[in-house]
């Protein structure tokens, strides 16, 4: 513990970085509480003068009295008269943190044998963590921070934090969602696909993943039988199985799900019509006309996922929800493509007795979406903001899948790629013999990501020569000397084999 004002200490306490998406006063604050909760400063030690840590961290004394001063009011520092800030006392007898809970009880439970669903040993997760340090991030589902709207988004929170809508969002709204943002998603965002809702026949979700953990939990169980692409979105597989549901693979060709062989015996079916995940191929409009036909004869549900569908397409195509007239059309959509998946927000659109139904489940589950993300969102769309980032976005993506095309066609012209209007990637097929696995676990050497596509097989014996490639986070410029490194990587593991 320190014991004097010691200069050498408090350099090592106090270390704030340029890099840091935090702002300067955030991080002095952040250090200092953080010193405080370790037992690192005494609370008979004055801290620095805001002189002194000033010209010792490089910033404005007014930053460090600033941050000072909301210490003092949230009560971790005293300011003394003439003598300085010092740590509260009380917050220094508050209980340490308990040492972890095997250390003192042991590991005498054996959770896996109690458990009633075995989340843990579903496939996992593509894991990326550090993919913004990588030169060349091929992957999906991420986003470009050079093109998130920053500036407006600020705005956007800013109200949000005014008083008036302080006391709109700030109570409990039990199972109800902010009107403001079901009006928004009903006027700006539905539309766009052809679907015309009534507000009770919207509810917000966290992620289109919660969507479908919702509609599993509430309607699938031990023998409901559900038809899903093969290949398909791996973790849609996952949710249904973990509902007790027998997963039906159906397999996809060039025109989407092939409708002919879904059984007649399947309750649900799941598909990703305007792109299918992870092909990018859309559902022809044939077979939309099938799909629907064959539901409303077998009495069957479909789960329509919008899956990267929110971007402006050369070729757009409406939802399935839009032309379904017997209201067996369950649609989930999102905003991870555009605004940001670290949001997680999204919707179901669907009848109002089963809105209902979900709403009363969400409410034990979480009651509702923060309610005060749902109206900065809500402002962000109400303000054309969204609208703009669109079509921003849509060029973008545009240039970088043609960008991508050609370099694919330059540097692995052997590669079988399917290439749709729309969308943020790509969906490539390998000469035989190679793997995908392998190839990305090379090709991460050179700072280049990939995703194999194993994954989204239902096939223990999954084909290895697939991959997906992402343009969302990649920049414009990056795209060819990429694919000419992940090229280099795969033209040697040929040779090698």
């Amino acid at each position: 513990m320190a014991t004097r004002n010691d200069n050498a200490i408090w350099s090592g306490l106090f270390t704030i970085s340029p890099d840091s998406g935090q702002t300067l006063q955030a991080q002095i604050r952040q250090a200092i509480v953080a010193a405080i909760l370790d037992r690192q400063i005494a609370a008979s030690m004055p801290l620095p003068s805001c002189r002194i840590l000033a010209e010792k961290l490089g910033v404005a004394r007014g930053t460090v009295v600033l941050a000072f001063q909301q210490l003092v009011d949230q009560g971790f520092l005293i300011a003394k008269e003439r003598r300085g800030h010092f740590v509260n006392p009380e917050v220094l007898t508050a209980p340490t943190k308990p040492a972890p809970r095997s250390d003192r009880f042991g590991n005498g439970v054996d959770w896996k044998a109690r458990r009633k669903i075995a989340a843990s040993e579903m496939p996992p997760p593509m894991k990326m963590e550090n993919w913004i340090k990588s030169s060349y991030p091929f992957i999906y589902g991420q986003f470009d921070p050079t093109l998130f709207p920053t500036a407006e988004w600020r705005e956007c929170n800013r109200m949000a934090l005014a008083v008036l809508e302080i006391r709109d969002w700030a109570a409990d709204m039990v199972d109800r969602d902010d009107p403001l943002l079901i009006e928004q998603i009903q006027a700006r965002l539905l539309p766009r696909r052809g679907i015309f809702a009534n507000p009770d026949e919207i509810i917000v979700t966290l992620g289109a993943q919660h969507a479908l953990y919702m509609l599993s939990k509430l309607l699938m169980s031990r023998g409901t039988r559900v038809a899903m692409e093969d290949p398909g979105y791996p973790d849609a597989r996952s949710i249904f199985r973990l509902a007790g549901a027998e997963v039906v693979p159906i397999r996809v060709d060039d025109e989407g799900i092939v409708v002919d062989e879904i059984p007649a015996d399947c309750d649900y079916i799941f598909v990703t019509p305007s792109h299918h995940s992870p092909t990018m191929v859309p559902l022809s409009e044939s077979r939309r006309a099938a799909l629907l036909e064959a539901a409303a004869r077998n009495d069957q549900i479909i789960i329509e996922d919008g899956y990267d569908s929110q971007l402006i397409d050369d070729a757009p195509q409406q939802a399935l929800k839009s032309i379904d007239r017997s209201g067996r059309v369950i649609h989930v959509g999102s905003m991870s493509k555009t605004l940001a998946p670290g949001l997680r927000l999204g919707y179901i659109v669907a009848s109002a007795d089963l809105v209902a139904e979900l709403r009363a489940l969400r409410r034990f589950m979480l009651r509702h979406p923060p309610a005060n993300n749902q109206r900065a969102v809500a402002l962000f769309l109400s303000l054309g903001h969204h609208d703009a980032l669109v079509r921003r976005l849509s060029t973008a993506f545009a240039e970088r899948r043609e960008r991508l095309v050609e370099a694919l066609g330059s540097y692995l012209p052997e590669w079988r790629l399917t290439d749709s209007a729309g969308g943020t990637s790509v969906w490539l097929e390998g000469p035989q013999g190679m793997d995908s696995g392998q190839l990305a676990e090379a090709a991460a050497k050179r700072s280049v990501l990939i995703e194999p596509g194993a994954r989204f097989f239902d096939s223990a014996r999954a084909p290895k020569r697939f991959m997906r490639l992402g343009i969302s986070s990649i920049a414009l410029q990056h795209i060819e000397p990429g694919i000419r490194e992940l090229a280099a990587v795969a033209g040697r593991r040929s040779a090698a084999a």
